[in-house]
């Protein structure tokens, strides 16, 4: 996400970082680099005159010139900038109205409405226990219904039963009847898409809307859009009036302009960031958590926060429980890449890590998440007893391993020396007292950022 944007940036502000003193001319060509930068990322041209107006008023004067660390300062001042552009308040779902509370998606074809709406749903229900009834009010897309039905199905949710030929104007009466009568809390009617915007759409949904009174109106949106992205919110908003923003492929774009230009355009708060294919794939909005990504600080935060929803904790505290005894074998590597695989691609989990972010794209390009397939490939080609006790992994066993997941010898010696050096480390931290003994607790307790690395939580900075 955001790496040509990141890089450029990370750029900039190591020229300046290098110097003790910074002049007015060293701060106008920064914030020339950083303009190009932006627009080079496709974010609108009123917004990035805005943003750095802002940045330059700011970034000029006593402020700077006075400062300790002068190209800090302004680093912090993009950071805080980025903040205020992308926007703070009122990014939770507003479920604050009598049940059933109507969300109306709109958006158009193929920004990915109807596994946003999946998602949603399955995040209403994991966690604030809403029952949820999945509605498509798509009559045009050939199986959008039955698509939202399956996706209903795979987490586990609730659909409203199909009826061909019923209007979407008769299909959304239906869904509030239901939600009603079997007690729902929240209704998602998933609206049609066109390929591009045009009036029929806009009567249709305006109609919609009228029926249902809907609390949220989210746009769903394609980060990769571009400069259209303006043009569809600015739209939407005139037309339909949204409430919120969801940004879909927010991971697949290294530009992703379309999260600054849209919140500036359609003046609405941004909800929801898709990450990925997959029903969890879904993350709540944070500007300062965001803000941090593009300057290529990571955000631990989120990651964390990932960890916690996507990894059994009884596994987890049963699997450092041997580690630490140095009792780490084939079959809890294996255990811990399929883990790894569950809070989500190596390059986005990289992305999310400060000092490590840079290398992201580089791990997707190399194919990350394939060496983990490779990798579970050679440990499930391995017997049970090999599994258990690595040790007994010679020359004849490596080349009948490795025929059976298809890869050379060579790969197999490199996951053995991985593990290795895994396993010494346990043993290593399990003599220390574990990781938190390890680091020393007055690290982990004593931040100078607050306790949080970087901007993560309370929007702090670390200067």
């Amino acid at each position: 996400m955001f790496e040509n944007l990141s890089d450029k940036l990370t750029a900039v502000f190591n020229k300046i970082t290098s110097r003790g003193v910074l002049s007015e001319a060293d701060v106008d060509a920064a914030l020339r680099e950083i303009r190009v930068a932006l627009l080079e990322a496709d974010v609108a041209l009123p917004v990035v005159k805005d943003f750095i107006a802002q940045v330059k008023q700011q970034a000029q004067g006593e402020k700077i010139v006075r400062s300790v660390q002068p190209g800090q300062m302004v680093i912090k001042i993009v950071h805080d900038e980025l903040v205020r552009h992308l926007g703070a308040d009122n990014t939770q779902l507003n479920l604050n109205a009598p049940a059933p509370v109507v969300v109306l998606m709109v958006g158009l074809q193929g920004s990915g409405k109807t596994t946003t709406a999946a998602k949603i749903a399955k995040r209403l229900a994991a966690k604030q226990r809403k029952k949820v009834l999945l509605a498509s009010l798509d009559i045009y897309r050939p199986a959008a219904k039955l698509q939202l039905e399956q996706l209903a199905a795979q987490i586990g949710g609730h659909s409203l039963p199909i009826i061909e030929g019923e209007t979407p104007q008769d299909t959304t009466k239906r869904a509030l009847k239901v939600a009603k009568s079997e007690c729902f809390d929240v209704v998602i009617l998933d609206s049609a898409g066109r390929l591009h915007i045009d009036q029929a759409l806009m009567d249709e949904v305006k109609e919609v809307k009228q029926i249902a009174h809907p609390t949220e109106v989210l746009l769903v949106a394609d980060a990769m859009l571009g400069q259209d992205a303006c043009v569809v919110a600015k739209e939407f908003n005139e037309q339909i009036g949204i409430t919120g923003l969801v940004l879909t492929r927010i991971d697949g774009s290294s530009r992703a302009g379309a999260a600054l230009s849209m919140k500036m355009v359609a003046n609405v708060p941004i909800k929801f960031l898709g990450l990925g294919e997959k029903t969890d794939d879904l993350e709540e909005f944070h500007a300062d958590r965001l803000a941090g990504r593009i300057l290529g600080q990571g955000d631990v935060v989120s990651l964390v926060e990932k960890t916690i929803d996507r990894i059994n904790q009884e596994d987890a505290e049963k699997m450092a429980a041997k580690m630490m005894k140095g009792t780490f074998n084939l079959e809890d590597m294996l255990a811990q890449l399929r883990q790894l695989q569950k809070i989500g691609s190596l390059g986005g989990i990289m992305g999310m890590l400060p000092g490590l972010n840079k290398f992201a794209g580089a791990v997707e390009a190399a194919g990350g998440d394939k060496i983990i397939k490779k990798q579970e490939a050679i440990i499930l080609s391995m017997t049970l007893s090999e599994r258990r006790h690595p040790d007994i992994i010679k020359a004849s066993r490596k080349k009948r391993i490795a025929a059976g997941a298809g890869v050379e010898v060579q790969e197999v010696n490199k996951l053995l020396k991985s593990y290795e050096q895994m396993s010494a480390l346990m043993k290593q931290m399990g003599r220390f007292g574990g990781l938190s003994k390890l680091l020393g607790s007055a690290v982990l307790k004593k931040s100078p950022f607050g306790g949080t690395p970087f901007g993560g939580m309370g929007g702090k900075f670390p200067f």
